[in-house]
């Protein structure tokens, strides 16, 4: 029940691997404000620690692109997963790493995830595996399910949060708790990297170009265009940062704000698993652009919201509809471009996506110590709905791609 009908076994494991991995992310993006907190850090330094995460991921995501086609997918994906062992153990203070530039190197090259999606170096590989295990409008649904995953344990993940505080009350140390979480990140490299040594090794596409990009360099670079001006939008209020913003604006308290992560997660996994059967209906990119429309409108509106439950329930409104686009995202992509070219397609795409991303947790982090709290949810919103209206008018003709 997992995998759609016509899928390949060998999604299953990828599935798999993601649950793991989005479960740990789950907890991080929320775990690592209070973290560097705990250690001494501003508000400042934890945007720019978020900022410099996700340049990391986006380089090394470039890197998967550029040179990624030569060498067999598993290969790669086993690389990723040792990198993800090691920046657990070394964020857990593994060789003495306390202080503010050890921690931001390991930030860099790591595979920590401070957002609420997957903008890791696992992203383009396991798109491309995915590609080639369904045609049609089962990889459509297959994506749904990937993301549906994703999304369900990340929700689940973030209600962890409220372990470090049990350990904390059985008499462990604060900054010792927190570390234990990090292990656990680290350890769930080690099992996603036996898990994926289970996939088959597939060789290198017989009909690869020399470059990683052909006949679709067009579609893929006005793509990645566009959806960088969404990925700098929603980098302005990573959960991490929104953490943050319910922190300071309402004073949420860490075991709430790990319920209020769980409640969001699962409307958005069950939102993304609706997504293939509303674009069956209005097409991927109808799909992708009016549900992401209203999500914007209600994270606005949260930014004024003059009490705790108010905003809690514009931003369960929000959870509800601005996933919806992320399957369909993906599927389009994978279905517009050709099959030796996926992978770097994925890549090419979610780079200016992570480099963007990249830039805007420190603004917001900037602009939440200078206490203006509402401007970043105010212009994450507005540039979101800029960047649908964008992405509408330049593809609304490819509205339902069938290979």
């Amino acid at each position: 029940m997992l995998l759609p009908a016509g899928t390949a076994p060998e999604a299953r494991l990828l599935l798999i691997g993601r649950a793991l991995r989005a479960f740990t992310d789950g907890f991080v993006a929320i775990l690592l404000p209070v973290y560097l907190l705990t250690l001494g850090f501003g508000t400042w330094e934890v945007g720019l620690i978020s900022t410099v995460t996700l340049l990391g991921s986006a380089l090394a995501t470039l890197a998967v692109g550029q040179w990624g086609h030569r060498f067999p997918q598993r290969r790669l994906l086993l690389a990723a997963a040792c990198l993800m062992a090691a920046t657990g153990l070394l964020l857990a203070g593994l060789g003495g790493i306390g202080a503010f530039w050890p921690l931001l190197i390991v930030a860099f090259v790591g595979t920590m995830n401070p957002s609420s999606g997957d903008v890791s170096v696992f992203l383009p590989l396991e798109h491309a595996r995915l590609a080639e295990s369904a045609q049609g409008e089962a990889r459509t649904f297959l994506f749904a399910r990937y993301t549906f995953v994703g999304a369900l344990c990340a929700a689940t993940g973030s209600l962890a949060t409220v372990i470090p505080q049990v350990l904390t009350d059985a008499g462990l140390a604060p900054i010792d708790a927190l570390r234990l979480m990090f292990v656990a990140y680290g350890l769930t490299g080690v099992a996603i990297f036996v898990l994926y040594r289970a996939l088959p090794d597939h060789p290198v596409h017989e009909h690869a170009s020399p470059a990683p990009l052909g006949p679709s360099r067009g579609i893929v670079v006005k793509l990645a265009a566009l959806f960088s001006v969404d990925a700098f939008a929603g980098g302005l209020i990573v959960n991490t940062l929104l953490a943050l913003w319910l922190f300071e604006r309402f004073g949420l308290s860490l075991a709430a704000a790990g319920q209020f992560f769980f409640w969001a997660g699962l409307l958005s996994a069950g939102s993304q698993l609706a997504a293939p059967w509303v674009a069956r209906r209005i097409g991927l990119i109808n799909t992708m652009v009016f549900t992401h429309i209203p999500s914007s409108v209600c994270l606005i509106l949260a930014a004024f919201a003059d009490s705790l439950p108010e905003a809690l329930a514009l931003l369960f409104l929000r959870s509800a509809l601005s996933q919806m686009d992320v399957p369909t995202r993906s599927a389009f992509v994978m279905a517009v471009v050709t099959p030796s070219e996926r992978a770097a397609a994925a890549s090419f795409t979610t780079v200016p996506r992570s480099l963007a991303a990249a830039a805007s947790p420190a603004i917001g982090g900037a602009l939440f110590a200078a206490g203006w709290l509402a401007a970043p949810l105010v212009t994450c919103g507005l540039l979101k709905i800029a960047y649908d209206f964008a992405l509408w008018r330049a593809f609304r003709k490819y509205e339902k791609p069938s290979s």
